[in-house]
């Protein structure tokens, strides 16, 4: 009689998972602690794929309100409907490029801060200490909104451009102040934005300042416990 042997069985392997935990600091950072690098959040994956598509918004918004306005300024000072067209469609464009552009800067500073949140947990990993990450400081999330805001309220300048450009034709006195009203309030709608744009932009580099602020505090750390004193 014959008995058939089979190869020992070996359990499939388990996947690893990343721990996260609280970090407990006396220095004010607010922190989590991990085995390895966290990588990229969700905003800065967002910011590494939509930088360069905003830029490029931003280069082609302004290359038609260029021509636009080259138009404008060749347009016979007669022909009123072209010119009240114009005056409204020259600033949107503009805008298109600003609003573009000043997303794409906000992004830029996303992704640098995600350059520091993976470079970081990378080079404590490889030290072999535990990895601390800091949590997204108050200033980020002020940048975030701050962008949205601005984005919001530009777009709303910029379509109320649009709108009053095909809308007025500047043939009668009545017309050419309902204009010149809608064109104050896109005015106002867009510096609006670009106010909230910048200020976001602030908060961004104030962020940039925590995050260097504790990557040198944390590599100080990380040498002392690898038995390297300061001189």
């Amino acid at each position: 009689m014959t008995t058939t042997t089979h190869p020992p069985t070996t359990a499939p392997p388990t996947r690893s998972r990343r721990t996260i935990r609280p970090t407990t600091r006396n220095d004010g950072f607010d922190t989590v602690t991990s085995e390895t690098s966290l990588g990229y959040n969700t905003p800065q994956l967002v910011a590494r794929k939509l930088w360069l598509p905003m830029f490029a918004l931003a280069l082609m918004g302004w290359a038609v309100g260029f021509v636009l306005a080259i138009v404008e300024a060749g347009t016979n000072r007669t022909d009123l409907a072209t010119l009240q067209t114009l005056s409204h469609l020259v600033p949107a464009f503009m805008f298109v490029g600003f609003l573009g552009v000043f997303t794409a800067i906000t992004f830029a500073i996303a992704r640098i801060l995600g350059t520091f949140r993976r470079g970081g947990g990378e080079v404590q990993a490889t030290a072999g200490v535990e990895v601390q990450t800091l949590k997204m400081p108050g200033t980020a999330k002020a940048m975030l909104g701050l962008m949205a805001m601005g984005m919001m309220v530009m777009v709303a300048g910029i379509v109320t451009n649009f709108v009053a450009a095909g809308s007025f034709d500047g043939v009668t006195a009545a017309d050419i102040t309902d204009s010149a009203a809608w064109s104050a309030a896109a005015s106002g709608l867009r510096r609006m934005g670009v106010a909230l744009y910048l200020t976001g932009i602030a908060f961004g580099l104030g962020t940039i300042i925590e995050v260097l602020r504790f990557q040198a505090t944390r590599i100080g750390e990380v040498a002392s416990e690898a038995g390297h004193a300061p001189r």
